[in-house]
């Protein structure tokens, strides 16, 4: 297959490539040259700016792509620039989950929504969730006009839950890994209730691969996701087990946790999806998360951030235990 990646240098979309190239397909990597990995599989670059593609399109129509993967449009506008650019072959986009209007509850900390979500669940009723936030380049960040604009395309829309393992630039499991390097023994955690679906990205790759090739999901929106989720505590223990440490996980009140472990509170609202849909029309199957959660916490023990544990880290850990 001739596979056109849009991205594709990163985390999740660095993994599809190599997944395509690994099962031959000829790939070509649409970007826009500021990421390229250093010895790397050996595929066909294309350096451009996807709002500048029009300025490509002699190079796109001749590669003849059987198959399009668009690993990162975030906008209405990163859409619209590719569309009468790309052929209209069948297509693979990337959503989020955070196109539900669970996610909404979740970040207000309002129920709102019934768990597991399927793909019918409601959808976010508010645009722009990050307009407000000051975010740098998020003010348009909408993946609902991106999964619209796809769809009326025949694409398959993949939404994606937190997606971890190698190469992340979010470092999921650093919420417990950095506490560890840094020599702590406890760590202040709410009630941990929340269950909050995750994927590992080599996941999230095989089912873009049985995306392209089936049919039967075209014009679809499809949950990617674990098959069982345990509670955001549990995902905790699971990284210190996996990380050989001896870190003691200490419940305090919900109003001394520090921002960053807002997350291990007790919330109202659940982001817990279905993956039933993926299942029986991909014929797509996830790997045992604890199985997942090893191997990512493996990788990035061996391949640790620049950033170091601050005196201002330690002091907020340490008011939050005091509270305890």
């Amino acid at each position: 297959m001739r596979t056109i990646v849009l991205g594709g240098t990163t985390f999740i979309g660095r993994r599809i490539v190599e997944k395509l190239h690994e099962r031959g397909d000829d790939v070509l990597v649409v970007h826009r040259g500021q990421h390229e990995p250093a010895a790397w599989v050996p595929v066909r670059h294309l350096h451009a700016d996807r709002h500048a593609l029009h300025e490509q399109a002699g190079a796109i129509r001749d590669f003849d792509a059987d198959a399009v993967v668009d690993t990162y449009a975030l906008t209405a506008a990163d859409v619209t620039a590719v569309l009468p650019v790309l052929p209209e072959v069948p297509t693979v986009v990337l959503s989020s989950q955070d196109v539900y209007q669970a996610f909404a509850g979740l970040n207000t900390g309002r129920y709102e929504s019934p768990v597991p979500l399927t793909e019918d669940a409601e959808l976010r009723r508010d645009r722009y969730p990050h307009r407000s936030s000051g975010r740098p380049g998020m003010a348009d960040y909408e993946k609902l006009d991106v999964e619209e604009r796809w769809l009326e395309r025949r694409a398959v829309v993949l939404r994606l839950p937190m997606v971890f393992g190698p190469h992340d630039q979010q470092r999921r499991e650093d919420i417990v890994l950095r506490r560890i390097r840094a020599g702590r023994r406890q760590m202040p955690v709410g009630a941990g209730n929340l269950l909050l679906s995750r994927a590992h990205v080599d996941d999230i790759a095989t089912g873009v691969l049985a995306a392209l090739d089936t049919r039967a999901a075209d014009g679809l929106a499809i949950n990617l996701g674990e098959r069982t989720t345990a509670p955001v505590l549990e995902w905790l223990h699971q990284i210190i087990r996996a990380a050989d440490a001896d870190l003691e996980l200490v419940q305090v009140p919900e109003h001394a946790l520090p921002e960053e472990l807002g997350l291990t509170g007790a919330l109202p609202q659940h982001l817990l999806t279905s993956v039933v849909r993926a299942e029986e029309l991909l014929g797509w199957s996830p790997i045992d998360p604890a199985l997942r959660v090893h191997e990512s916490v493996r990788w990035h023990l061996a391949h640790p951030p620049e950033e170091p544990w601050t005196e201002a880290d330690g002091h907020a850990d340490d008011a939050a235990l005091e509270a305890a």
